[in-house]
């Protein structure tokens, strides 16, 4: 009978064995910093929770405003291009998947501009005015190029200085389409329809800058009055 050989590797297997889990590490690296990458960072500001995703080298950063205005439930956006290329953002790049199913999508600037005109109260708009202004300048991670303060200013100049009718101020609260060079940034709020009430559970997508950008989104606790 003949005698069972016990298997072995041999001297050019060990090395491609060896070599394969030199070359793996490298790989394994790389997606674990990619992961790291893409990771949702969360933080508070002002009362806020505010949500911050880099991909491509853009920067997404939201907080869900303490008040609802008519119709709409408000988000504060604030988008930074760290690539070195130039990139289009606009509202309509955002959209709200319900956990209970259904999409809804955030509305342009001018939509919402005319539908603030014709339903909103000057009242209304000083309420939502208020609560921007307070997260914007209550947070220190939040410094736009070209967003609401420098269309605020240019409202009033276009006004003589007075005070900004209800028209103007919702133009430049609201976050606006943007072209975006390497290094500029913009903020503004965007509009979702939803009865007046809180987005509640679901995921909110941005398809921005050649990338998709997903955030959880929790039920938000209602501000104390």
């Amino acid at each position: 009978m003949e005698a069972r050989k016990s298997p072995k590797l041999t001297h050019g297997a060990l090395s491609c064995t060896y070599m394969r889990s030199r070359l793996s590490l490298p790989l394994a690296a790389v997606l674990f910093t990619g992961a790291l990458h893409a990771q949702i960072i969360e933080f508070e500001s002002g009362g806020l929770k505010y949500r911050t995703l880099t991909r491509g080298g853009v920067t997404i950063m939201w907080a869900h405003l303490p008040m609802h205005i008519k119709e709409y439930a408000v988000l504060q956006v604030a988008i930074s291009n760290g690539s070195p290329v130039s990139w289009q953002v606009k509202p309509q790049d955002f959209k709200f998947e319900k956990v209970e199913g259904g999409n809804i999508a955030a509305l342009p600037a001018a939509t919402v501009v005319e539908s603030l005109m014709e339903r909103a109260g000057r009242g209304d708009v000083i309420k939502l005015i208020t609560a921007y202004e307070t997260a914007l300048y209550g947070n220190t991670k939040m410094h736009s190029t070209n967003g609401y303060e420098e269309r605020r200013q240019s409202a009033q100049a276009e006004l003589g200085g007075g005070k900004l009718r209800a028209a103007a101020a919702a133009s430049a609260i609201a976050f606006v389409a943007s072209k975006l060079l390497p290094g500029q940034s913009t903020d503004g709020a965007i509009f979702f329809v939803n009865g007046g009430k809180p987005l509640g559970a679901g995921k909110l997508t941005a398809n921005a800058a050649g990338e998709i950008f997903e955030f959880p989104v929790e039920v938000e606790a209602r501000p104390r009055p």
